[in-house]
């Protein structure tokens, strides 16, 4: 998948997937699966912070030499409390936060997707990659919130 094909997936995505989270019933969203597994909003919130530490991924990475930007996403879920928090409040933040990131990718100079960062793999990867991988992880997640295959 381009890069384009990835904003032109996140736009359809921001534009159409909040009505459908909205139709899940609030029981069934904060529902976990199995001990240890996560609820519909967990899932969501562990968007919700990939956001936020892909949000410093694609600033960061235009200024700073490779920075290093991995998080625990088990811990973050854990101390956000997400399936403590309403339903609606975190599809509204899940939609703005990636509202704003296809802003940010929008802007960013066609010569620094190729600026890299590390993210916790083997190498460093470039922004254009990372954003590309972005939108296709969080497909993934939401097709697992939606029921649909992945």
């Amino acid at each position: 998948m381009s890069i384009q094909q990835s904003i032109t997936r996140l736009q359809y995505l921001c534009d159409t997937i909040p009505a459908l989270l909205t139709r899940i019933p609030e029981a069934e969203f904060s529902r976990k699966p199995a001990p240890g597994k996560w609820s519909n909003k967990e899932i969501l919130g562990h968007l919700i912070d990939s956001a936020t530490n892909n949000h410093q991924r694609f600033v960061r990475a235009q200024f700073e030499e490779s920075p290093t930007i991995i998080y625990d996403q088990n811990n973050w879920n854990t101390y956000s409390h997400y399936n403590l928090l309403d339903s609606k409040q975190l599809i509204l933040f899940w939609e703005s936060y990636n509202r704003h990131i296809l802003e940010l990718i929008h802007h960013i100079a066609p010569e620094n997707l190729s600026r890299t960062c590390w993210n916790g793999g083997e190498a460093p990867q470039t922004l254009e990659w990372l954003f590309i991988d972005y939108v296709a992880h969080m497909e993934h997640h939401l097709k697992q919130m939606l029921n649909t295959p992945a």
